[in-house]
């Protein structure tokens, strides 16, 4: 039986707010939680983050797991290597840094020197470097900024010589990268319009636009290249192509995975735009051209994805050629280098990765762990190459290794190791297996366990459950320094693959979105219920955990079945499925949700709303609900509304004898992204010293 240090708090306060929702009424008392930065609602966070450092400071193992985190988080780490005119370009971390430092060298390897160093630009780190373009000719590299976890993007132009800034200034854009010109005379981003004073990290974005930024010139100078004013739900983002002659302009539609893609010759540009895939009905994503032949990933034919050569005379999708073929295995990315298509496959949510020639037939395939992933860049191929070097680099890493870099040579087909991981984890101590879950439907679930080797199914192993399940996002192995610190303290570590997610490609994302997203949540319930009857763990032993849309799983779990389990941890969650689209980015959350202004779909996302369905009296187990102050994807006020929803529920009923609700807010922080390094050794202290206080492994103080 649990001993709990009790959590006190003050009743929330309540307002008369109640809307009508398709002919049903619906209260919201917290609405006033979701003015983040008024007085009211600043004291309120301060409330409860004293009520959670308390809870806290009584696990008797608080000091002795951060301790440990700070040991585990002290090695180096490195970025996959990539080449610009000669030079080389790196990602690098000494250990302890607040945030990653960028390196210019003239040989992968070698130590270089500093080009970028983000530790430089705030006090308390909280300034990061979000992404990185470098010219063709290697000479000047554009980066983008945040501050405190915000999607928020400036600007800046860095000279790779003297390693100086130029004038130029580029601000208010979002979830963009930069593309150069072939030239080095600017760069194409994505660009909104400068927000109100104020409503910067609540309201909706607007329509975003690419934009060319010209050097040397302001940046309301800058040119619209292409927009789409009818359509504010479309998301236009531009990149040059490998050659330099064409911009292609890629348009999303909320967060579907299909897009379209346009074609604009940079050598006659009044000739205007040309379609490559003028419809929403696949995905269409650029790998690279010869000529006026586009190679593009799609899913179109193939639910696991293929190559295909596309015409721009003739782009029809009767007149696709094919040249790399759907396989089982899903194929995730695919990067052109050294005249071969280097293509990443998950097989079960593992990586494989093989080359194929130029006409598609195959080369050969890179040995890789069995349980392992290539760590994905932004183009999610995860590969670092080039259309005219046969040697690529990626990165690899696994539940127990935090990651290598290694280097191939696509003709020889010699691979070598750049950096080896340096992590003070003894990996040797440890086991991490796969196996298969039957869903209730009859479906198989991959699920990743990781545990010490001589840790034996008892019934009562303290058990970590993670999941995500959405978006088409895929859940594959990787390292965290806080799952390690979990399964050396005698955890078991459990990553599920939900539907909803990527893993098998487009029906296995179909079959956990929109209106058969209830079963997300009942894939992981039978996740849950496997770790129970297979004889590792009880329901008491068992927390779960996941962020953003996986902290809507866990609200959703929670209050479902709260029975399952006895922990949660709810990271930066969609909580609230009835506003989620009145905020900033979430109005394009309602591709993959459904809109709740649609009285059908509103109905679909009512029935499992975490804020809307918490039952006063009912018995939940210990909750942490964490977010940060200036998160601008998931608005604070998901997080702080369903806190206060559980609070208030266990007042109304104090005979329920009710377990600590408790609230984190990170202040100068976001989303996940971007958080130094001391603010995330400690969030992870708070994390683990949690489990342990809920979950009853470790003795109170």
């Amino acid at each position: 039986m649990r001993t709990l240090p009790p959590a006190p708090h003050l009743p929330p306060a309540r307002v008369e707010q109640v809307d009508d929702y398709h002919g049903e009424k619906v209260a919201d008392p917290y609405r006033w939680l979701e003015d983040t930065y008024s007085p009211e609602t600043a004291a309120w966070i301060r409330q409860e983050n004293e009520v959670t450092e308390r809870w806290l400071a009584r696990v008797a193992s608080r000091e002795e797991i951060r301790a440990r985190l700070v040991e585990l988080w002290d090695f180096p780490k490195f970025g996959v290597p990539f080449e610009r005119g000669g030079r080389w370009f790196q990602l690098r971390n000494s250990g302890l840094q607040n945030q990653s430092v960028l390196y210019v060298a003239e040989q992968p390897g070698e130590t270089g020197r500093v080009l970028l160093d983000p530790n430089t630009l705030s006090e308390d780190g909280t300034v990061a470097v979000e992404s990185v373009a470098v010219t063709e000719d290697g000479r000047l590299i554009a980066y983008a900024t945040s501050a405190g976890g915000s999607d928020w993007q400036t600007w800046y132009v860095r000279d790779v010589e003297s390693g100086e800034d130029l004038e130029d200034l580029v601000e208010w854009s979002k979830f963009s990268v930069a593309s150069w010109a072939r030239d080095g005379s600017g760069f194409y981003y994505g660009q909104l319009d400068r927000p109100a004073a104020g409503a910067e990290y609540l309201e909706s974005t607007s329509p975003r636009r690419v934009g060319f930024h010209r050097l040397g010139t302001p940046q309301s100078a800058d040119e619209v290249v292409f927009a789409t004013p009818d359509e504010p739900e479309w998301g236009p983002s531009g990149r040059v192509s490998d050659d330099g002659r064409y911009l292609l302009v890629s348009i999303s539609h909320g967060t579907r995975p299909e897009a379209q893609l346009h074609v604009l010759d940079l050598e006659a540009p009044a000739a205007g735009f040309r379609p490559l895939v003028d419809d929403f009905s696949s995905k269409a994503v650029y790998v690279t051209n010869l000529g006026e032949t586009f190679y593009l990933l799609t899913d179109h034919g193939a639910p696991r994805q293929r190559l295909v050569a596309v015409d721009l005379a003739s782009p029809g999708r009767e007149s696709w050629r094919e040249v790399i073929a759907e396989q089982e295995a899903l194929l995730l990315g695919v990067s052109y280098c050294g005249g071969k298509f280097a293509c990443h496959y998950l097989e079960d949510a593992c990586s494989r990765l093989r080359l194929f020639e130029g006409d598609g037939s195959f080369s050969h395939e890179v040995a890789l762990p069995a349980v392992s992933s290539i760590v994905t860049t932004q183009d999610e191929s995860g590969i670092a190459g080039r259309p005219g070097s046969a040697l690529l680099h990626f990165g690899l890493a696994s539940f127990l290794d935090s990651g290598s870099i290694y280097g191939h040579d696509v003709h020889s087909g010699e691979t070598r190791v750049i950096w080896s991981s340096e992590t003070k984890f003894d990996s040797a101590r440890f086991v991490s297996e796969q196996v298969f879950v039957a869903a209730e439907d009859g479906a198989e679930l991959p699920l990743f366990l990781t545990r010490r080797a001589d840790l034996e199914p008892s019934g009562e192993v303290p058990t970590l459950l993670y999941g995500y399940g959405g978006f088409d996002i895929s859940i594959t192995p990787g390292y965290s320094v806080a799952w390690a610190a979990f399964v050396e303290r005698g955890g078991l570590l459990a990553v599920a693959c939900l539907r909803g997610g990527g893993e098998y490609g487009q029906p296995w994302h179909e079959a956990g979105m929109r209106a058969n997203k209830q079963r997300v949540f009942d894939d992981f319930a039978d996740c849950a219920r496997h770790l129970v009857a297979s004889g590792w763990t009880s329901s008491e032993r068992l927390a779960i955990n996941g962020g953003s849309n996986g902290g809507l799983l866990v609200g959703a779990s929670l209050t479902q079945h709260p029975e399952l389990f006895g922990a949660a941890v709810a990271d930066v969650g969609v909580l609230d499925m009835l506003r989620f689209h009145k905020f900033t980015i979430g109005w394009a959350w309602k591709s993959d949700y459904g809109d709740p202004e649609i009285e059908e779909e509103y109905r679909w996302v009512r029935a499992y709303s975490p804020l809307h369905n918490v039952v006063a009296g009912r018995r939940y187990p210990p909750v942490l609900i964490t977010t940060g102050d200036h998160d601008d994807r998931v608005v604070p006020g998901h997080s702080l509304k369903f806190a206060a929803t559980l609070i208030q529920a266990q007042l109304d009923e104090p005979a329920a004898a009710p377990e600590p609700v408790l609230l984190r807010v990170e202040t100068a922080g976001g989303h996940g992204h971007g958080l130094p390094t001391a603010k995330a050794i400690a969030r992870a202290a708070d994390f683990l010293a949690f489990l342990e206080g809920a979950l009853a492994v470790s003795p109170m103080s």
